[in-house]
């Protein structure tokens, strides 16, 4: 059984979009190559006939694999959380405390991360430093360069 994962709504759509996507177009497709190839002879000796069945496997696999993630997804009701804590779905505004600079990310889960948005996993080493602390603590954060110390600036829900 997979783990409950808490999402943003937005997050949620998007797999479920995802899902819905890969069932309609995606089961199509590959209906259509898996007919254009059965047409063309022996299926004994038809490679593009094996490779639209694996396509086919593969394809149904994560759509079995999205539908456990979307089956147990929660979406987070922020009303019910502690804002004076960092955890997911805040906001966190962080000075680095060797060289001064401040950066601000959101926590989100591992599905939805994307550094590049300012959206870094809770399982990640940044994600784990942070959760539950406060305004003015310090967290310290094992990256692969070493220790690194950060203090918490704000935190935003």
């Amino acid at each position: 059984m997979s783990k409950v994962q808490y999402y943003t709504e937005e997050g949620l759509k998007k797999l479920k979009e995802e899902l819905q996507e890969l069932k309609t177009k995606g089961r199509a497709d590959i209906a259509r190559q898996i007919a254009e190839a059965r047409d063309k002879g022996d299926l004994s000796e038809n490679a593009e006939y094996d490779a639209a069945k694996d396509a086919q496997g593969l394809l149904e696999l994560k759509i079995a694999k999205l539908e456990a993630v979307v089956g147990n997804a929660r979406v987070l009701d922020n009303s019910k959380m502690d804002h004076s804590k960092v955890g997911i779905l805040s906001t966190v505004k962080i000075k680095n405390v060797k060289n001064g600079m401040t950066v601000s990310y959101t926590l989100v889960s591992e599905e939805e991360a994307d550094l590049k948005a300012g959206k870094i996993s809770l399982a990640s080493p940044f994600g784990k430093g942070l959760v539950g602390k406060s305004v003015g603590e310090v967290a310290e954060i094992n990256a692969p360069a070493g220790k690194l110390q950060f203090e918490i600036l704000e935190i935003i829900y």
